[in-house]
C-alpha cells in the first residue's frame, strides 16, 4: 500500500510514520521540511519502507516535486494524509495578515492544492483514502479558545472542505475523511500553550490516525470525526 504524510519529521505525522511502516507492504512517503528525523530512522530501522521527500507543502513547486517523485514510483496513490499544520495563539487584534496567510496556507491551501496535483495518481481499482487532520477548534459547538481566530477557523475550512471533496470525489472511488484531534502533547503544542499539558501523547494518537488511515473509508465518508477524550 502506498501512503503519502504531510507534516510527518515530528508529533503525530512522525509517530504515524513509524506506525505505518511496520508493515513491509506499506510504503510511507513522508514529506517535511525537514527530513533529518526521517532519514535517522530509515538509518536506524533500516527499512525501504520508508521514502523521506524534503518539501514545503506551501509552495508551489515543491508540491510539483512531490507529484514528480510519485509519480517516479509507477504505484496507485492509496492513501493521503494531511497532517501539516500551523498552530498560531496570539490576540485577534494582533495577527498580521502575513502571519493570517501563512496559517491558512499550510492548513487549508496545501491540502486543497496538493490534493488537487495528486488526484492523477490515485488508485482506481481499490477505494483510496483521504485523511484531513483537522482540530476540535474547528468543529462548530465545540469549546473555542482565546487567542486561536486563525488557526481554528482555518481548521473549520478543513472540515468544510472534507464534506465537499467526499461528494466531488466519490464518483473515483475515493473517500474523503476529517479527524478532528483535541489536544495531544506536541512540540507546537507546547510551544503555543507552554503551561499546558496534553492527556494524550503523539504515539497514542498515531496509532489511531494510522488505523484509520487504512480501513476508515471502509465505513465512512465525508465525515468529520471528533477524537477528543473530553466533551464537547
Amino acid at each position: 500500500m502506498l501512503i503519502l504524510i504531510t507534516g510527518a519529521s515530528k508529533g503525530i505525522g512522525f509517530e504515524t510514520v513509524k506506525f505505518l511502516c511496520q508493515n513491509p507492504e506499506n510504503l510511507v512517503i513522508a514529506v517535511s521540511r525537514n527530513i533529518a528525523p526521517l532519514t535517522e530512522l530509515v538509518n536506524k530501522k533500516n527499512t525501504h519502507s520508508i521514502l523521506p521527500i524534503k518539501a514545503d507543502i506551501t509552495n508551489a513547486q515543491q508540491r510539483k516535486k512531490i507529484f514528480q517523485t510519485m509519480r517516479a514510483l509507477h504505484l496507485p496513490l492509496d492513501v493521503l494524509i494531511h497532517n501539516a499544520g500551523e498552530l498560531l495563539n496570539k490576540k485577534f487584534e494582533k495577527i498580521s495578515e502575513k502571519e493570517l496567510t501563512s496559517v491558512y496556507n499550510t492548513n487549508v491551501f496545501a491540502p486543497f492544492l496538493l490534493t488537487q496535483l495528486l488526484l492523477p495518481l490515485f488508485n482506481k481499482k481499490t477505494k483510496s483514502h483521504i485523511v484531513n487532520i483537522s482540530s476540535m477548534g474547528g468543529v462548530q459547538g465545540s469549546a473555542k479558545f482565546a487567542g486561536l481566530s486563525a488557526y481554528s477557523s482555518s481548521k473549520a475550512a478543513l472540515c468544510n472542505l472534507t464534506e465537499l471533496l467526499a461528494e466531488e470525489l466519490k464518483e473515483k472511488n475515493m473517500a474523503v475523511n476529517c479527524l478532528a484531534l483535541g489536544a495531544v502533547q506536541t512540540q507546537m503544542l507546547a510551544k503555543a500553550f507552554p503551561k499546558y499539558k496534553a492527556p494524550i501523547q503523539p504515539k497514542q494518537m498515531a496509532e489511531f490516525v494510522g488505523n484509520f488511515a487504512l480501513t476508515g473509508q471502509q465505513f465512512f465518508n465525508g465525515k468529520i470525526l471528533p477524537v477528543s477524550s473530553t466533551t464537547p
